[in-house]
C-alpha cells in the first residue's frame, strides 16, 4: 500500500508575493502618504487600493491569493498604483492571466537612446535600423546609408518605409522584383501594427497611401498578412550592381513597437565587394 501524503498542496500565490513585494518598495513619504509607524516598510494595502480605486478588501484577497481573477483594467490600475516600469506590468499580467498585456502603441517620440544607436553602429559592413510600428525609420548606421538609403535627406515625417516604397522612383528602381517586395512590405506591415497596437495610426497612413498608390489600395485590400522576421533581399545598388542581403528582424526589448533590422551579406564575395565599398566610401 502507497502511505505516501496525496493531499494536493496549494500552488504558491505567484501574484500576490509580486504584489506585495513591489508595494513594499514604496516610499509612503515621496507619494505625499503620512509616514507614521508603521509595522513594515512601504505601502499599506488600503494605500494601494485607493491609489487603484478598488476596493482594500478585494486587494487584501488578490495578495493573498484569494480574490478570484482581476478584470485587466483592475490590473491596470493597480499597476499605475504601484508605480511599475514595463517590464513589471508585462510580468503582473503574465502571472495573472498567462500572457503579456494588450499591446498599448506609443509614438515614437525620443526614445533611440544613445546606447541603441551604439548597437547600430557596431554592425559597421551590415546596414541596420530601427523602425516603429508604422514602419517609419527612427536610426540608422552609416552601412544602411550607403547601401540603402540616405535617410537623413528625409524629413522625419517622410521616412516611412511604405511611403518609399510606393512613390520613391528610386525605391522601385533598386528592387530585382518591386511587386514581390511591396507585397512583402504590405503583408508584413500589417502584421507588426496589429500587434502593437496601432489601430488609428494605422488607418491615417492607410488613407494617405491608398489615395497616392492603387498599386498599395489593391494589395492593401488582398488582406494579406506575412511574418517579416527573416529573408532574402536582393538590390542593383548603383555603384555596387546587384547585391544579395539576408535579413533578420529583432524586437527591441521592453517596446513591442520597435524592431531592429540587420541585413548582412548573403555570400563572402557580395562581403568583400561591400567591405571594399564601405573602406573607399570612408576614406
Amino acid at each position: 500500500m502507497n502511505n505516501r501524503n496525496t493531499t494536493p498542496q496549494p500552488r504558491e500565490n505567484s501574484l500576490g508575493i509580486f504584489l506585495r513585494d513591489r508595494r513594499m518598495r514604496l516610499d509612503p513619504a515621496s507619494l505625499g502618504l503620512p509616514v507614521g509607524r508603521r509595522r513594515t516598510p512601504g505601502l499599506r494595502r488600503e494605500e494601494v487600493a485607493q491609489r487603484a480605486n478598488i476596493s482594500p478588501t478585494w486587494y487584501t484577497w488578490l495578495e493573498q491569493g484569494r480574490g478570484g481573477a482581476p478584470s485587466a483594467d483592475v490590473l491596470e490600475r493597480i499597476a499605475a498604483g504601484l508605480m511599475l516600469t514595463e517590464p513589471e506590468r508585462q510580468h503582473l499580467h503574465i502571472l495573472a492571466f498567462g500572457h503579456p498585456p494588450e499591446a498599448r502603441y506609443r509614438a515614437p517620440e525620443n526614445i533611440i537612446t544613445p546606447r541603441l544607436q551604439r548597437v547600430l553602429d557596431a554592425v559597421p559592413a551590415s546596414p541596420a535600423m530601427i523602425r516603429s510600428a508604422t514602419w517609419d525609420v527612427l536610426a540608422w548606421n552609416r552601412a544602411a546609408t550607403a547601401l540603402l538609403m540616405d535617410y537623413s535627406q528625409l524629413p522625419p515625417d517622410r521616412r516611412n518605409i511604405l511611403r518609399i516604397m510606393f512613390s520613391d522612383s528610386r525605391m522601385k528602381a533598386a528592387q530585382e522584383d518591386w511587386l514581390r517586395v511591396a507585397r512583402f512590405v504590405v503583408g508584413a506591415f500589417r502584421a507588426d501594427a496589429v500587434r502593437a497596437g496601432a489601430g488609428a495610426e494605422i488607418e491615417r497612413l492607410v488613407a494617405e497611401l491608398s489615395d497616392m498608390s492603387p498599386e498599395f489600395a489593391m494589395m492593401w485590400r488582398d488582406n494579406e498578412v506575412l511574418g517579416g522576421g527573416e529573408g532574402t533581399k536582393r538590390i542593383h545598388h548603383p555603384e555596387l550592381g546587384p547585391l544579395e542581403l539576408e535579413f533578420s528582424s529583432f524586437w527591441v526589448e521592453g517596446r513591442s513597437d520597435l524592431t531592429m533590422m540587420v541585413y548582412t551579406p548573403a555570400t563572402s564575395e557580395v562581403a568583400r565587394r561591400i567591405d571594399a565599398f564601405l573602406e573607399r566610401d570612408s576614406g
